[in-house]
């Protein structure tokens, strides 16, 4: 067999790969002994039919069962040959196979980028220091305040403001006709001002008394969020039933009470503060992480092949949908698709792979290993995280081999980003107010 390797990019290449006609012929022939033994001709006894004849009705069948054969045995060869380090499944587009002469293919195939040692020491980094206060309990608690919050009949005779929440039956009409997605719908309760089914129907119920009666027309624009109205003039009959307005229970230990786990309010803001500390934690441990790998990215560049880039996409593509699920949503009622997000989250993906190359290096340039108290605190913090026994999350793993080689790996590359920032100098800074009205959003 002869191989000859074409270096397409430092991690594609292309195998030339020419299988000689001695093989192709020992091949064919084995094929046929073997058909010969177990093929039914009509005319002939078991193991009696010539060859001719098996060639004749079996030629294609054969020659493709010899084909992917050849291929498989001599790309294994030429791989193992030249010491190369395949990752993903090769791209292959065979011949078709000649009983006379070599058999010749060609397999693209890639290999993780080889990188000299990484330098990660003395990096420059800057630590923000988010942390949880007044601002975020405050929001927390009317927050809290809001969900446990009940609608009353207003007191006074007046008309609907914004703000209220109102009852009201409604049906709407498309040219004239009763139209499926806004079909009649009795004691609806909505907020006005709250955008519920459009901006412009708030409007028109603003300044309505109970037990009124009104018809209108509302234009749903094309971006509309329920795509069956987009870009539709749609005219409703509407009558308001009764006007409510939200009341909010006081701040005080009978509203800590009701949430179920408190017993005062001092105790509701002491895990208010753990929880949103807990978050802005991981924020300042993301934000470590992003100055890390960018700087290291920008000090070694390198490329990575499609297959790592394609399989961290999918798993981003993945995590999207499950999050979506959670919610009762899917990819099409978002008016997205697979390959819209492929397209843009693409560079994120080639980020993330360019920081698993790294980490992987400096695991091994470091002979990074956990200990046995390592991988029991890795036990422990996943067992937090999923909510399980951690002896649950140890008989899974010990079920689960190839899942444990990937956990093991992401404990190692937490070590060597400890290791990475160990090493480095840190400058701690307040937060910048935008920065810190963002995160009390974000909590």
């Amino acid at each position: 067999m002869q191989v000859t390797v074409e270096d397409k990019s430092s991690v594609k290449k292309i195998l030339h790969i020419e299988v000689p006609e001695s093989e192709v012929t020992n091949q064919l022939d084995a094929a046929y002994k073997q058909l010969k033994k177990t093929a039914k001709v009509k005319g002939f006894r078991p193991g009696k039919t010539p060859r001719s004849i098996l060639e004749r009705m079996f030629k294609k069948d054969v020659h493709m069962d010899v084909t992917s054969k050849l291929i498989q045995d001599s790309l294994i060869e030429a791989i193992k040959e030249e010491d190369i380090s395949m990752i993903g499944r090769p791209e292959l587009d065979p011949p078709e196979l000649n009983t006379k002469g070599p058999y010749k293919f060609d397999a693209a195939i890639e290999i993780k980028p080889e990188l000299d040692d990484i330098d990660y020491k003395g990096l420059k980094l800057k630590k923000t220091m988010h942390s949880a206060g007044d601002k975020e309990v405050n929001s927390q608690i009317e927050m809290f305040r809001k969900n446990l919050a009940k609608l009353e009949p207003i007191k006074e005779k007046r008309p609907a403001r914004n703000g209220d929440f109102v009852i009201i039956d409604y049906e709407g009409f498309k040219d004239d006709k009763p139209f499926e997605a806004t079909k009649k719908t009795e004691n609806f309760t909505m907020k006005i001002g709250g955008g519920t089914i459009s901006k412009e129907f708030d409007d028109e119920i603003t300044g309505m008394n109970p037990d009124e009666s009104k018809e209108f027309s509302v234009h749903f624009p094309e971006n509309n969020s329920n795509k069956d109205l987009a870009n539709l003039d749609i005219s409703f009959k509407v009558n308001l039933k009764e006007i409510k307005e939200e009341i909010l229970p006081e701040a005080d230990d009978e509203l800590a009470k009701q949430l179920g786990q408190f017993e005062s309010l001092d105790e509701l803001k002491e895990k208010i503060i753990s929880n949103v500390q807990e978050g802005y934690d991981k924020r300042i441990e993301q934000e470590l992480n992003e100055q890390i790998f960018e700087t290291l990215i920008a000090k070694k560049e390198f490329e990575v092949p499609d297959t790592m880039v394609d399989y961290e996409l999918e798993s981003i593509i993945a995590e999207m949908e499950r999050a979506f699920a959670y919610q009762n949503l899917s990819l099409e009622q978002l008016g997205q698709t697979k390959e819209q997000l492929g397209e843009k989250y693409r560079d994120t993906a080639v980020k993330q792979v360019k920081r698993h190359i790294i980490l992987g290096k400096l695991i091994e340039q470091e002979n990074l290993s956990l200990s046995d108290e390592e991988m029991e605190e890795g036990y422990k913090n996943m067992a937090a995280s999923v909510n399980q026994p951690i002896e649950d999350v140890q008989s899974y793993y010990r079920e689960n081999k190839e899942n444990l080689e990937f956990f093991k790996h992401t404990l190692l590359e937490k070590k060597a980003i400890g290791l990475i920032i160990d090493n480095s100098t840190i400058e701690e800074k307040e937060p910048e107010q935008s920065e810190e009205a963002v995160g009390s959003e974000q909590s």
